[in-house]
């Protein structure tokens, strides 16, 4: 289950039981003696999974950008959501209502893969850059290395001169 949940591990369970008893999620709720919207989620995903409602997964799920297209274009086309959600073991039929919007607004491009993390700085140069910058720097410090050395090799020269 949902780590956000507000049910604890018995209480679902608990609510699992009763529904597998055919008592729906509003007497359930009242039951448990907490709020209807949780063990509505509860029920919904129950209906969908099964007992497999109650076990948390361990990572999230990626779906292909074809999949998703194909379940949309029924979705669009008048399935239900949560026909659909069952019928392909999605986790949640809001999944596939959130893609539907998403096509809707941007169309099927919407659907693709976006890429992952922090983007770059813009003003942060190219490895190639980088490398250039780090030789240049390194060639000036042996560079004031050699002319330190030289300055205080003269030096002793003249001072043995004198």
């Amino acid at each position: 289950m949902h780590a956000r949940s507000s049910l604890s591990e018995i209480q679902r369970e608990a609510a699992v039981a009763w529904f597998e008893k055919g008592i729906a999620d509003s007497a359930a709720a009242t039951l448990l003696g907490v709020s209807r919207p949780p063990v509505r989620v509860l029920y919904r995903r129950w209906k969908i999974h099964g007992r497999g409602a109650l076990v948390a997964k361990p990572t999230k799920q990626v779906y292909s950008f074809e999949f998703k297209l194909a379940l949309v274009e029924r979705f669009i086309a008048g399935e239900s959501a949560p026909d659909l959600a069952a019928e392909v073991g999605l986790s949640s039929p809001t999944l596939l209502k959130t893609w539907a919007r998403a096509y809707r607004r941007e169309g099927p491009d919407a659907l693709r893969p976006k890429p992952k993390g922090r983007p770059k700085a813009p003003g942060a140069p190219q490895p190639a850059e980088v490398s250039e910058l780090e030789r240049l720097r390194r060639e000036n410090e042996r560079l004031r290395a050699e002319v330190a050395y030289l300055g205080k090799l003269r030096a002793l020269r003249a001072q043995e001169r004198r």
